[in-house]
């Protein structure tokens, strides 16, 4: 069995020349040596959500309850990001959005059939890479009806251009009782790894709570901003009770937030915990509760992807600093 690789970037830039031509706050707890992330777990007892990898000079890391595999806090969402020809100038860029990302210590990489070209444009730029790819890959099923998700799914795996994909979800719950059995099927194989539902609207908030219930997931991917914080009232305390990890899309809360938020000083403590930019610290907000397993911010540029990536460094933002910035925000 084999993971995507990942890339050189001369191949990159020859590849793409020949084309053109989570709230309840509490403290987190050290670990130490976490197992390598490209290797699968056996589940054990799922740990504490909370539980971090504090090494100074990697990524922070969360403990994914059903496995106790740790996984990097910061991720990236390829939405529009990736979703680009190989002859647009803009393709060229994507080799140095991975290289920041890898480099950081992140290894979740999410997208999905809807997201236009993602998909290919992820596979293409991983299996090129060498040495072997760190990436924690995330994509989702979105369609209805058991043999059209099926028939969605392997092509996400030639997209991808690997034999096995870590997270599988339902995207928006589209048809999600027909899929389950098939990616349940698919997990006792080892096609997949793990298994979640997605959504990113308050107004769905009530069937993904439905479902959870229902239904033993291994991650909730759901919208939660520093301006979007519905899901901490019952969404986020129920995937601690059942041990669901969750990614954050949406992080920004959609674009808003950054655009009010600048020109702002930042608060004088930002530099006590790491934090160079608003985009830093509103994701920093997110990753303090410790529900949160990973945040997946969006780019196609390389600038952004290092800026994002650091907010998986430095200490987390206490009680009070959180509060603070719901003030600032109204």
């Amino acid at each position: 069995m084999t993971h995507p690789v990942v890339f050189t970037r001369r191949k990159i830039l020859t590849l793409a020349a020949g084309a053109s031509a989570v709230f309840t706050f509490d403290s987190a707890a050290a670990q130490s040596s976490p197992p390598s992330l490209s290797s699968p777990t056996s589940p054990t007892s799922p740990t504490s959500p909370s539980t971090l990898d504090t090494g100074a000079n990697t990524m922070l890391t969360r403990a994914i309850p059903s496995s106790n595999e740790p996984l990097p806090m910061v991720g990236l969402g390829t939405y529009r990001g990736f979703d680009v020809a190989t002859s647009s100038p803009a393709y060229k860029s994507l080799a140095a959005v991975l290289d920041a990302l890898f480099e950081k210590g992140g290894t979740l990489i999410d997208s999905s059939p809807m997201y236009g070209r993602a998909e290919q444009t992820t596979g293409e730029l991983l299996s090129i890479h060498k040495p072997r790819s760190p990436a924690f890959l995330a994509t989702k099923v979105w369609t209805r009806g058991r043999q059209e998700g099926i028939q969605q799914m392997e092509e996400s795996f030639k997209l991808l251009q690997t034999d096995r994909i870590d997270l599988m979800q339902i995207h928006n719950l589209l048809d999600w009782k027909t899929h389950l059995p098939t990616l349940r099927k698919w997990k006792e194989e080892g096609r997949i790894r793990y298994v979640g539902i997605t959504h990113y609207t308050s107004s769905a908030y009530d069937d993904v709570e439905a479902v959870l219930k229902a239904e033993q997931m291994d991650f909730l991917q759901i919208n939660y901003a520093l301006d979007d914080r519905a899901v901490e009232k019952r969404i986020l305390p129920l995937c601690r009770e059942k041990g669901v990890a969750v990614i954050c899309n949406r992080p920004f809360g959609g674009g808003g937030l950054l655009g009010r938020l600048k020109g702002k000083p930042l608060p004088g403590w930002a530099a006590q915990v790491g934090v160079t930019s608003w985009a830093q610290l509103a994701l920093k907000f997110l990753l303090a509760n410790p529900a949160v397993t990973c945040v997946i911010p969006g780019t196609g540029n390389p600038k952004y992807m290092l800026e994002n990536a650091g907010a998986g460094f430095g200490p987390m933002l206490t009680g009070a600093q959180r509060e603070q910035l719901i003030d600032l925000v109204g």
